[in-house]
């Protein structure tokens, strides 16, 4: 079955919306608990600067050695890769 164009584009742009819709959730999840204070907070804080560094180094070695695919995957597939993180990170802060 051939693709679709549009419907990729749609499929990937509804993706967007969700990572960016939980990542806002994940960025009130974080605040809330750093606005606590305390090692807890700072914990947290130095996590949050960690994480963020070693998925952007990750998905940049992936792009670069083509683990993404070429144009036509690649956009779904660093979605995916940022979309797991912040889905770990909203169960681990949601409890």
């Amino acid at each position: 079955m051939a693709r679709n164009p549009y419907t990729d584009w749609c499929r990937t742009s509804i993706d967007m919306w969700r990572l960016g819709f939980e990542s806002s959730a994940v960025i009130a999840l974080r605040s809330a608990k750093i606005a606590q204070g305390g090692t807890v907070a700072m914990a947290e804080a130095n996590r949050m600067v960690i994480e963020k560094i070693e998925a952007a180094v990750e998905a940049q070695i992936k792009l670069m050695t083509g683990a993404f695919g070429g144009p036509g995957t690649a956009p779904t597939r660093l979605i995916r890769h940022y979309s797991n993180r912040v889905s770990a990170n909203r169960r681990r802060l949601g409890r």
